[in-house]
């Protein structure tokens, strides 16, 4: 009789231990009201420029420096309304964003199997590791220099500096992220068969994935100031105008507002590009591996 009885309750904490598993398993989904979005996500960016701008109205009237040292909000502002009046503000900003769109595409294309390559092959891993490390150390402006000589002063050259910014740090990303990868996993894999490029699509590169996004993220940064770079350093009718030309253009005319007009529109891409892209895809991933609050 006592057996039973043990028998039972064994029987009962099992089914309890099931149905907790089960409710931890389960994902609701709660669907986050609207005036809650914009006070956590919108509010507190928006309030942050507000107070930079009042800051920075403050020095103006304080008159901490020369107004050829510091522009007032308004002197900027009419930058804007005027490139906006030209028809020349969404090229600028176009000319940049396209460049550096492309070459972060071609640094994806190259830095993914090279990275897959480093992390898996021994040999190419200890002859092109800490190249690798040496070159994502390297400042992207040195580049600049020899693509010229090399390609002269063409999209070309452009392309050929964001590739040698960004490359390393796409490679690497993947490299950090396969090396996290539990050795189970891997294990897992090549019993059920997944060995070669199965193995690599299907086991390799999903664990992978968030070190994987952290290196684009920072491929992408590298792309952009890559970009830059160049587009400060070398400039031609050819190329257009572009952000970087815009603040190069800025400097010569001694004009801070056209300075700061390209600073701003800058920072604005990287921000847009950050929030657009990269968070949602970083908030899908840790949703998907349970790391992010459902709401």
């Amino acid at each position: 009789m006592a057996s039973t009885d043990t028998t039972a309750k064994d029987g009962g904490d099992l089914a309890g231990l099931e149905a907790g598993l089960d409710a931890l398993e389960s994902v609701r989904t709660v669907r986050t009201p609207l005036r809650e979005t914009l006070s956590r996500k919108v509010l507190p960016p928006v309030t942050a420029v507000a107070l930079v701008l009042v800051v920075w109205q403050l020095l103006v009237w304080a008159e901490v420096a020369p107004d050829y040292k510091l522009p007032a909000p308004s002197d900027v502002w009419g930058e804007v309304t005027d490139a906006w009046r030209q028809g020349t503000l969404l090229d600028y900003v176009w000319t940049s964003v396209s460049r550096g769109l492309l070459g972060f595409l071609m640094a994806l294309a190259v830095g993914t199997p090279l990275g897959l390559l480093v992390a898996r092959v021994k040999f190419v891993r200890a002859a092109v590791g800490p190249v690798l490390s040496g070159l994502q150390s390297l400042p992207s402006v040195a580049w600049v220099p020899p693509a010229v000589l090399w390609l002269g002063l063409n999209n070309s050259m452009m392309y050929a500096v964001i590739l040698l910014g960004a490359v390393p740090s796409v490679a690497n990303g993947l490299v950090a992220g396969i090396d996290q990868i539990p050795p189970l996993f891997l294990r897992a894999g090549r019993t059920l068969g997944a060995t070669g490029l199965r193995g690599a699509r299907y086991i390799v590169m999903p664990a992978a994935l968030p070190g994987y996004l952290a290196g684009l993220k920072q491929g992408w940064a590298f792309s952009w100031r890559s970009l830059m770079a160049a587009e400060i350093i070398a400039s031609s009718p050819d190329l257009g105008v572009g952000l970087g030309q815009l603040l190069e253009n800025g400097r010569n005319n001694a004009s801070i507002s056209q300075v700061f007009l390209a600073i701003f529109l800058i920072l604005l891409v990287g921000v847009a590009i950050d929030l657009l892209v990269f968070s949602p895809l970083e908030r899908r991933v840790l949703r998907g591996r349970g790391l992010l609050g459902t709401h």
